[in-house]
């Protein structure tokens, strides 16, 4: 759930919950996301989304690890549940791990997956990507990082340190496109013949907005 908002940029949680299975495109390195939040837009209701290089990993084990017949990508019960809570889940993880809680905890995620990208790729891209406006991602998303202070000065930037999960930002291009010329994907799997429909029901947890 994490990763998918943290390195996908979805919206949580109706995004991630709404992921299945077969939604996912090992072969050719991206994946649909379908969203309940945009579907009355005309060709909003469903974005391809790039298996990023630090998200593809994460996406791998739950592969692995998930039971036969399984639709969804997150199918454990308890973040499906009508009264989970999962702000509260994470603030009790993060109070483990002695990390401080940031503002908007999910949404702030999703800014800066975009933040990040927009670093590197044009904006339409970007907005195609997350699923949002140039106009919205200026207002509400794209945010001025102490990174961008340190290399207005001439000083070096940091971000290997703060996101070891990932690469540098001028190598992830060329990382992407060696996951989509992967053969080796969990596709050609055993496991993934066994992953058939299994109609499961899904609470969101979002409200309904048109603007983002």
């Amino acid at each position: 759930m994490f990763a998918l908002c943290r390195y996908g940029g979805l919206r949580c949680p109706s995004e991630p919950l709404g992921l299945k299975w077969q939604d996912i495109d090992w072969a050719r390195g991206r994946f649909t996301v379908h969203s309940p939040k945009t579907e009355h837009h005309a060709g909003g209701e469903s974005r391809l989304v790039p298996l990023f290089p630090e998200l593809l990993p994460c996406l791998r084990e739950v592969f692995e690890q998930a039971e036969p017949g399984a639709e969804y990508v997150i199918s454990k019960w308890r973040y499906r549940g009508a009264g989970t809570n999962l702000r509260t889940g994470l603030l009790r993880i993060m109070a483990k791990a002695g990390v401080k809680p940031w503002p908007k905890l999910f949404q702030n995620l999703r800014a800066t997956r975009e933040t990040e990208l927009a670093e590197v790729w044009p904006m339409h891209v970007v907005c195609a990507w997350i699923g949002n406006s140039q106009a919205v991602a200026m207002e509400h998303y794209l945010q001025v990082t102490d990174d961008d202070y340190r290399r207005a000065a001439g000083k070096p930037a940091q971000k290997a340190a703060q996101y070891p999960a990932g690469p540098a930002l001028p190598e992830r291009k060329q990382e992407i496109a060696d996951v989509q010329k992967t053969p080796d994907l969990p596709q050609d799997s055993e496991s993934y013949t066994n992953v058939h429909r299994v109609v499961v029901g899904a609470t969101g947890l979002e409200p309904v907005t048109s603007w983002v």
